[in-house]
């Protein structure tokens, strides 16, 4: 079995959830042709990358596969909504989320739709990376739900419960972006509420002078930007922290929460979107995100959080890259 996966997301994003999944993926398999646009492929193995020249539409191209390659391809996965020049090829289309079609308005919607909603058409099985993905793509994008194969993400093993495990701090974290949905706001209002707590910010880039100015005046010398660390040190951070505050309105899976839990961290979050199915019983889920409820919630931690840890522990066990690329490999072969 021969798959060719498009690497064209490496020349869109430096890093990113959609760069994990498929790295996750493909260091698993034990051949494929990886069609990269950059030599130094952090995904690809260097034999099996393929290096093609990369223009500004590119993205918006069908992936060209030369004839030698076409004659030994069994199946066709694009890292980022392309689909291949041969339409022959069976494809495989893995869909994120819908955050386009819920948050981002004009010429950039448009095409990105365009984009999407052509590959998805175009593929013979789509996989959802979770259940409201799936449900968000027949209200969006309907096909033959037949095609459909629900694939959650998985978690890295970096995340754990070390056996000298760090005292315990009173850090709330916030991971990863912040703009819009992510309500970020919110999360330094909650804060507000409760001076017993700092926050300490992960990733989602440099504090913007707003963001500065808003955090020196409402969280004055309760607050750090951590930036971007990796999963050792970001593992240390959910280890040490009081709990993971995430107060997302809107996520197609929602890694950090199963992050969090793998490495004993209480979770507060919103029940909304993908998050109650993937932190089932064991976070504390606001009914909306609101910062009075992000404050009661995390005043609540202490009291249930020797029953939420153990309850992280467990639900986390559910989420595995093994798992994620088992089923995806039981994708492709459905296709042979």
């Amino acid at each position: 079995m021969m798959v060719v996966y498009d690497g064209i997301i490496e020349s869109l994003q430096s890093g990113g959830g959609v760069s994990v999944v498929f790295n996750e993926i493909v260091s698993r398999m034990d051949s494929y042709l990886y069609i990269s646009y950059n030599i130094d492929s952090k995904i690809a193995k260097s034999e099996y990358n393929q290096v093609d020249k990369f223009t500004f539409l590119e993205r918006y191209k069908r992936c060209r596969i030369s004839r030698n390659v076409y004659k030994r391809t069994s199946i066709f996965h694009s890292t980022y909504y392309r689909v291949p020049s041969d339409r022959s090829i069976p494809t495989v289309t893995t869909v994120h989320d819908f955050t386009y079609e819920n948050f981002v308005k004009g010429p950039a919607n448009w095409v990105h739709c365009w984009q999407k909603y052509r590959a998805i058409k175009h593929s013979d099985i789509v996989i959802c990376v979770s259940h409201n993905t799936a449900r968000d793509l027949m209200h969006y994008c309907p096909i033959d739900p037949s095609k459909i194969r629900v694939i959650h993400n998985g978690v890295s093993e970096s995340y754990h419960v070390p056996p000298d495990l760090p005292a315990k701090t009173n850090e709330v974290l916030f991971v990863g972006a912040r703009a819009g949905y992510k309500n970020f706001e919110l999360a330094v209002d909650a804060l507000v509420k409760r001076p017993e707590l700092s926050l300490s910010i992960v990733g989602g880039g440099p504090l913007s002078e707003t963001e500065q100015q808003r955090l020196d005046a409402c969280l004055t010398g309760r607050y750090t930007w951590l930036g971007r660390l990796s999963d050792e040190e970001l593992n240390l951070a959910y280890n040490r922290a009081y709990a993971l505050l995430y107060p997302s309105s809107y996520e197609g899976f929602g890694i950090p929460i199963i992050e969090a839990m793998r490495a004993g961290c209480p979770v507060v979050a919103v029940n909304a979107s993908s998050i109650p199915e993937v932190a089932g019983n064991a976070a504390i889920l606001t009914n909306y995100a609101d910062a009075e409820l992000f404050s009661n919630a995390l005043l609540s931690v202490s009291e249930k959080r020797e029953a939420l840890v153990i309850a992280g522990l467990e639900q986390a066990k559910k989420f595995s890259w093994d798992k994620c690329f088992e089923e995806t490999l039981q994708v492709y072969k459905e296709l042979m």
